[in-house]
């Protein structure tokens, strides 16, 4: 089912649909799999080139070695740009942490080294954005990586959209969230 909320289209897989992290078991694997990087917004690529002096030292020195060979992103007006990614997968900025892959742009904003945050599409993984028409899509984006992520949410029973709350209110806002709830608690309702 599908509800629409302003110019958003937002799949109710994400009430229906219950997902807490779980670092502990995925090992940050969305860092590493899939066919690219994590998709970029021309704004995110503007923001981290102009503080690049900043996130610079969050690389590893691989990741120092393949950006002096590649730059930090690919793509162009035809191709989504996404992050480089190294022959191994893993994105640019990907570095490893107590066994995990963690994100160095994550880690630069909350030492508050830059000011932007990370990759609105790693943001708010699992839901993925697209566009129809004028409208902006919410869907959720269902990975095998992602199935301890899937228990632990039914364990705690917290749905996509509420886990998501913070990325969702930074790319919508607070009021479009506050709707959002509001849409949720009637949605349950009506599935009674």
């Amino acid at each position: 089912m599908i509800i629409e909320l302003g110019d958003t289209l937002i799949s109710t897989e994400i009430f229906d649909t219950n997902f807490v992290c779980n670092l502990s078991k995925c090992k940050g694997a969305c860092c590493i799999e899939g066919n690219r990087g994590a998709p970029l917004e021309i704004e995110e690529i503007n923001a981290y080139q102009k503080e690049w002096h900043n996130l610079a030292p969050y690389l590893n020195e691989q990741s120092t070695k393949l950006y002096e060979k590649e730059g930090f992103y690919e793509g162009d007006d035809f191709i989504e740009y996404a992050t480089t990614c190294h022959p191994t997968g893993e994105c640019i900025f990907a570095y490893r942490n107590d066994g995990c892959l963690s994100c160095g742009i994550e880690k630069a904003y909350k030492e508050k080294a830059i000011e932007t945050a990370k990759p609105i599409s790693c943001h708010l993984y699992p839901i993925r954005l697209g566009k129809v028409g004028l409208y902006t899509t919410l869907n959720y984006h269902k990975w095998d990586i992602c199935i301890a992520a899937c228990a632990l949410g039914d364990e705690l029973k917290v749905p996509v959209f509420k886990f998501l709350k913070e990325p969702l209110i930074r790319q919508f806002g607070t009021s479009w969230y506050q709707e959002l709830e509001s849409i949720y608690e009637a949605w349950l309702t009506e599935k009674k």
